[in-house]
């Protein structure tokens, strides 16, 4: 667990659900995924899924909460993703709609991408943002990601943008 200025960023807990489905449950924020929202039955199987990969690599998904008032308003973190022959980890982040446009999302990845290279020594990260999600592309950009190839995945066009450990020690959020 750790803070950032607004924010606690905590492991993930089953006991997420309710609040995680204020996110997934909301049609705004599924549009950025081109999907529907989430019903109670998916968001639990999607955190049981985050929690595995906690157990099993070290690293995952935190919750984000204000520290203003102790709203669970998304969640920020790592996902191992295999590709082929290549290991990589995956930097995401999901907000409430009503959170978005303060900083909020840049804040959080700026302080996982750091603990990613910093605690974790990974030496790459990547995003996976889909093609036209500009919002998600700028947090990106911001916490110093760069735009390396489009790619298809699943049926649909992914901006893939990343960032090594050497360029990191550059970028300061």
């Amino acid at each position: 667990m750790f803070e950032t200025p607004r924010l606690i960023l905590r492991p993930m807990r089953a006991e997420d659900v309710d609040d995680l489905l204020a996110v997934f449950g909301d049609p705004r924020v599924m549009a950025s995924f081109d999907a529907e929202p989430f019903d109670r039955a998916r968001m639990e199987r999607w955190v049981r899924r985050n929690l595995d990969h906690q157990v099993r690599y070290g690293y995952g998904l935190f919750t984000l909460v204000l520290k203003a008032n102790g709203l669970v308003i998304g969640d920020c973190g790592l996902e191992r993703m295999d590709e082929g022959d290549v290991v990589q980890a995956e930097l995401g982040y999901d907000l409430r709609a009503d959170c978005w446009n303060q900083g909020l999302a840049t804040e959080a990845a700026a302080a996982v991408r750091d603990h990613a290279i910093q605690a974790l020594g990974i030496p790459r990260l990547i995003s996976l943002i889909r093609v036209g999600n500009l919002p998600s592309r700028r947090v990106a950009e911001k916490i110093g990601m760069r735009l390396e190839v489009e790619v298809q995945r699943y049926g649909h066009r992914y901006w893939v943008l990343a960032l090594a450990r050497d360029d990191a020690e550059r970028v300061h959020v």
